[in-house]
């Protein structure tokens, strides 16, 4: 069970609230849960000398020396329940509330998007919330990497760390002047229309639509790289530090559009070139699965089956926010083809654990159907998040899910 940081801020200033809510997983047949401690905005809610300390949000304020994380592992511990802790990597703000480091101490590490043919500060992307930083500036890297081995360092009585959004903001992120030279030294070779030779956008009436560039395929080859190194890395701090410590990672299941944020979260033997045009030969070397002692991905489709995607109309599948659905509605937008596609690229390297997004779902049958379709297909069930069960009061679904066969 997934416990969101912001959503649950008020819930978890409280020891009683905590332990009421473990033991309500506990009774619905968890095992683990996972608790947000680094925030989107790049701020962490325990005793840190890096990252600055959430000590409020929306009104409700928490003394530093709360420590949120040690009463979950405490309790937890007593349940029986394994506690991991997520972190947010490459995250530095939150756009809708102009809130985080990109906004106070770093806004030279935000991400410079290039969106419907202009260049902007990710910052005045106010249409998303998630102001990211720029994985390919090395001092962002360092940075976001101190905190992780601070953070291990702290919690040694801790089961596992997650890493979540260690990724680029999207296709069209980042290009900046650091990014285009970074590349440019990856590649051997010099951008002479930029960001044109990466990505082209063409408006057509009141919509516009992005092209690849000459260099398309380079590019996403090396920003992949980027992002598997970080893992390398984060993986061999990590376990310098408490080599008992689980190490994990939370992604998207769309692995076929999964290349635009940056990431190749599949098996190194995995071959996507064979598959994907997008894809180079080179590019499977940033295959980081092997890495990995956890692997959950977001199975946060509506359709649970793959025969319910075949069934859909083109007018629903055009109405449809899940990645580029509109474009291609195969097997892979269900709870079932998603991790059926997630466990042939991860290739047996980690176990692989479906993700399960309550408010998806319109009713507790639907939900109780997907958790079970998520057991049945990959090795585990992530929910996310806590707070949309509470609020529904679909606990008894959510034992449903967990505790019968689909």
């Amino acid at each position: 069970m997934w416990f969101d940081c912001e959503a649950n801020y008020k819930r978890l200033s409280y020891p009683d609230s905590i332990k009421y809510y473990l033991t309500k997983i506990k009774e619905a047949g968890f095992t683990d849960a996972v608790v947000d401690v680094k925030t989107i905005m790049g701020e962490v809610v325990y005793k840190s000398k890096i990252a600055p300390f959430m000590s409020e949000f929306q009104g409700v304020k928490r003394d530093p020396n709360y420590d949120m994380l040690g009463i979950f592992i405490k309790e937890g511990h007593k349940m029986g329940i394994r506690i991991h802790a997520a972190l947010n990597i490459f995250c530095g703000g939150h756009n809708f509330i102009d809130r985080g480091i990109i906004f106070s101490s770093h806004p030279e590490w935000q991400s410079v998007v290039y969106i419907n043919g202009k260049l902007m500060p990710i910052s005045e992307k106010k249409w998303a919330y998630d102001g990211m930083v720029n994985p390919a500036n090395p001092d962002v890297r360092a940075y976001e990497m101190s905190i992780l081995k601070e953070f291990v360092s702290q919690y040694k009585k801790l089961d596992g760390v997650i890493l979540d959004r260690v990724r680029f903001d999207g296709i069209d992120a980042d290009f900046s002047e650091l990014s285009k030279t970074e590349f440019e030294k990856y590649a051997g070779i010099k951008v002479e229309r930029f960001p044109e030779d990466i990505i082209i956008w063409k408006q057509n009436g009141k919509s516009w639509n992005w092209e690849r560039g000459k260099y398309f395929k380079q590019w996403i080859e090396w920003r992949a790289g980027i992002i598997s190194d970080f893992f390398k890395d984060a993986r061999n701090e990590v376990k310098k530090i408490n080599h008992k410590l689980a190490f994990g990672d939370y992604t998207g299941a769309w692995y076929p559009v999964y290349y635009e944020v940056g990431v190749n979260w599949a098996s190194n033997k995995y071959d996507p070139s064979k598959d994907y045009d997008w894809a180079t030969p080179a590019y499977k070397n940033s295959g980081y699965a092997s890495l990995l002692d956890i692997y959950m991905t977001g199975l946060y489709y509506n359709e649970i089956t793959t025969d319910e995607v075949a069934a859909m109309n083109e007018t629903a599948a055009k109405n449809r926010m899940e990645a580029n659905m509109g474009k291609d509605r195969d097997y892979w937008y269900s709870v079932q083809g998603g991790a059926q596609l997630t466990k042939k690229v991860i290739m047996g390297d980690v176990p692989v654990t479906g993700g399960i997004l309550v408010n998806v779902y319109k009713n507790p049958e639907r939900f109780a159907k997907a958790l079970q379709m998520s057991l049945k297909e990959s090795d585990g069930v992530m929910v996310f998040d806590i707070v949309h069960v509470i609020e529904r009061g679909w606990w008894d679904a959510l034992k449903k899910g967990v505790t019968e066969g689909y």
